[in-house]
């Protein structure tokens, strides 16, 4: 019989978190605490130390032997350096020591990690520094306390401080506009996020025989199998037992971190598996999913299994995402993309509607540039994933709506009156009685916009970061125009129906995958970044750049390590899926195609000898070696344009699409021809039946 679990009580039992302070700390320390993340305001050393005391006992009840500051560098993974609580006590014995200064600052090298240049060898020095708004927590016998990430002289090294300070704006520049509303209550705006996690689970000794699949994360060479995902009898499907055990395992170790792991099924793809979250704040939720994405990985592999996060780790199958929900809401709770029931509230929703159009249209390419690599460059506008061109969708009804505005027209639902955006005739707004579209890259559903552009392995900071910015930016020139105002209702009216006039080309309901989208789109003047090369230059564009550094988000030499940081990434990971795939195809292909055609041309020879027909053998031979040869030439034209990649990385970076990548794409379509030939008893590696249907 199968251990009942009481949720309730082990949820959050590893984590320091607020009720475990309030429960701990002396009432002083604790409002102190509270203060400081209400606040912003800098904690004293004396408090810091009370918190350090009673963080450090209460590690140890939970076995911990260490401590380590846990950020968020700019690698899209998380970092850690652990340190034990021992202490030496002068007579040969030690005690368990943790001070507010070890809580509150550590020390780490700046210039290992990823840092666009912002730090060199000879200057190394980087700092971690405790982030009080997010709880630390005990996890594999240390106590994890996450922190920001900064260079000594003050430059952000990481995702997450970047990210507060987008919080930070977009709650300033909210609060404006409600003010306006005659909301008095409100101190603060919360962006909210949920984070759906798409992945992939295979048997560890299937995926340790593939080298592509260990050293890339993706297979680059493999058959299409006799079947794929067509039957769609994996999406939403039974659960198999060996999956079933690891979820369950995967739940409880989230659930004892505060995590809230809420849905969980199979996708559309075999081995493919999603786990969605409740969403929260912008912050928690970052913190939360890269604890999802290392647990995922650690609990996989209890299980004898291997967790995918690529974005596709097979061809020709659904590759896995993450759908990002991101909405705004007030300290009390109240959703400011939710429609309300009296027509204030209904012309509010339309102003905060009106600003995130706006902002989604004039940063279009900001926006697509936070979710580019070279793992999403194999999803985007595939069938599983919207296109690369960023467009929103409003669902019929609200489309209406927006329409009538425009137009001064009637709208007909719920009433036959004119629309004005007064707060005297406002009528009621439906809430989410629309279709989905699965092809929209950011589909308003109800109270929310869900971005489903984001790559399966990539941190969500940056397109958080990028939605709370450019909300801050129109949030900021729209009150800026209502509170100089001499008539409210009038330029409210006329502020919310211009905006929807200027940028209703980014609005669309239709078919994405389409090819009369895209034309569309062009006629529309929506740029299409259909990779990471095109991407990357438009991404320091100067009214991007101007963006963030106006509104305190990074600076400039900040924001251009993080492109220098992105182009660098794009070029390794393609230069290494290149040599590994020549490396699989000399070593291990080459020789099998070979080794099964000299054991067919004995057959063929022993035939002959005997006088009987050896039509196959004959057949198979020449194609054989007809596709060997091809393989054989295409990788020594790889050899040869490997080593002629630009040292400009931007260069570096078109070289790469143009040359390497459909260089891969011919060997690949030998190497496949090969394998669809050869005796499977030949063949190198596990192949696509035996990882997708193990």
């Amino acid at each position: 019989m199968a251990e009942i679990l009481n949720v309730p009580e082990i949820f959050g039992c590893d984590v320091f978190n607020e009720a475990t302070m309030k429960e701990r700390l002396p009432e002083n320390i604790y409002a102190a605490w509270k203060h400081c993340v209400t606040t912003g305001t800098q904690l004293s050393l004396e408090v810091a130390n009370e918190i350090a005391e009673a963080m450090k006992l209460w590690a140890l009840e939970k076995g911990a032997t260490h401590y380590t500051h846990w950020f968020q560098p700019m690698t899209g993974i998380t970092a850690e350096k652990h340190d034990s609580f021992i202490a030496p006590t002068g007579d040969g014995r030690v005690m368990m020591e943790f001070t507010g200064k070890s809580l509150v600052r550590g020390e780490s090298d700046g210039s290992s990690f990823p840092n666009g240049g912002l730090r060199a060898t000879f200057e190394a020095r980087g700092y971690t520094a405790w982030d009080p708004t997010s709880s630390a927590f005990v996890r594999d016998g240390s106590l994890y306390i996450p922190t920001c990430f900064f260079s000594y002289t003050g430059e952000s090294l990481d995702k997450k401080t970047p990210l507060l300070r987008s919080m930070e704006e977009v709650s300033r520049e909210a609060l404006r506009i409600l003010r306006l509303f005659g909301d008095k209550q409100t101190h603060r705006v919360v962006s909210s996020v949920g984070a759906e996690q798409e992945y992939f689970l295979l048997p560890k000794d299937l995926y340790a025989q593939r080298d592509d699949l260990r050293l890339t994360g993706r297979t680059l060479f493999g058959a299409q199998p006799p079947k794929g995902q067509e039957l769609a009898d994996h999406y939403y499907g039974t659960i198999r037992n060996r999956v079933s055990s690891f979820m369950r395992d995967l739940d409880e170790q989230l659930w004892r971190l505060g995590v809230l792991s809420k849905t969980k099924h199979n996708e559309g793809a075999p081995c493919q598996h999603e786990m969605a979250p409740i969403y929260t704040d912008a912050n928690t939720a970052c913190d939360d999913n890269q604890l999802i994405m290392a647990i995922m990985k650690k609990c996989a592999a209890k299980h004898n299994l291997v967790c995918l996060l690529h974005e596709k780790p097979f061809a020709g199958v659904a590759g896995s995402g993450k759908h990002n929900n991101w909405s705004l809401a007030t300290d009390s709770g109240k959703n400011l993309f939710s429609p309300g029931k009296t027509p204030a509230q209904n012309a509010q929703f339309l102003v905060f509607l009106a600003a995130f159009i706006a902002g989604v249209d004039e940063y279009q390419d900001f926006l697509r540039c936070t979710v580019a690599s070279a793992g999403n460059d194999h999803r985007l506008g595939a069938n599983e994933a919207p296109p690369a061109i960023v467009s929103i969708f409003l669902g019929d009804e609200l489309s209406a709506i927006i329409r009538s505005i425009i137009d001064n027209t009637n709208y007909q639902e719920p009433e036959k009156s004119m629309l004005r955006i007064g707060i005297d005739i406002m009528p009621a707004i439906p809430k989410d009685t629309t279709d989905r579209n699965r092809t929209s890259p950011l589909a308003f559903t109800g109270n929310k916009f869900e971005l489903r552009m984001l790559g399966s392995s990539q941190s969500i900071t940056e397109p958080n970061i990028a939605l709370n910015t450019i909300m801050a930016e129109e949030l900021s020139r729209f009150a800026d125009i209502l509170e100089a105002a001499p008539n409210f209702d009038d330029a409210l009216h006329d502020l919310v129906r211009d905006t929807f006039v200027k940028h209703q080309r980014i609005l669309f309901d239709g078919n994405g995958y389409s090819q009369e989208w895209k034309e569309e789109a062009v006629r529309r003047g929506l740029s299409n970044l259909s990779s990471t090369a095109m991407c990357l230059p438009a991404m320091i564009a100067q009214k991007n750049i101007d963006l963030v550094v106006r509104h305190g988000i990074y600076t400039e030499p900040e924001f251009r390590a993080r492109y220098a940081i992105h182009l660098d990434a794009y070029n390794k990971v393609v230069k290494t899926e290149a040599r590994t795939m020549v490396d699989m195809a000399v070593h291990q292909i080459i020789p099998a195609a070979i080794h099964y055609t000299r054991d067919l041309c004995d057959a063929l020879n022993a035939k002959k000898s005997c006088g009987i027909s050896s039509r196959t053998e004959s057949i198979l031979v020449k194609q054989l070696s007809t596709y060997t040869d091809a393989l054989y030439d295409a990788v020594e034209m790889m050899r040869g344009a490997l080593a002629n990649i630009p040292q400009d990385k931007v260069e570096a970076a078109n070289y790469n699409h143009d040359t390497i990548v459909p260089g891969m794409q011919a060997m690949r379509s030998a190497a496949d021809m090969l394998e669809s030939l050869t005796d499977k008893s030949y063949w190198p590696y596990p192949t696509y039946s035996d990882l997708l249907f193990y």
